[in-house]
């Protein structure tokens, strides 16, 4: 019984996606000129090429603001309930915070911060 809950449930599913991408195909406004086939829908040429490439530097930024981003989003619930979980959850966070900080240290070892 329960093999088959999964399977309804699976297909069902497909089912509603599949028909929301199918009715916003047929429902959707139609428009087909030549600014829609710009890179930038402004209607405005582009001046020189669109595609530059970016530096490293900016993903690699991104990425970092990510992984701290991540990390105070685990560590937000692990404050809320901080007292009724007690001393085990101090140790295990504090293992938790040095894996991070031996990230940013390795991070700052290979200069990654830097910004040139």
């Amino acid at each position: 019984m329960g093999n088959i809950a999964i399977i309804v449930f699976f297909l069902s599913g497909v089912v509603l996606v599949a028909g929301a991408n199918a009715l916003s195909n047929l429902i959707s406004p139609k428009s087909d000129n030549l600014s829609k086939r710009e890179p930038y829908e402004s209607g405005m040429v582009t001046i020189g090429p669109t595609w530059v490439q970016f530096k490293v530097g900016y993903y690699l930024y991104a990425i970092l603001f990510l992984l701290f981003d991540v990390e105070v989003a685990f560590l937000v619930p692990w404050a809320v309930v901080f007292k009724d979980m007690g001393f085990v959850a101090l140790i295990e966070v504090l293992i938790f915070l040095l894996i991070l900080g031996l990230g940013l240290v390795y991070a700052w070892k290979k200069e990654a911060l830097r910004w040139e």
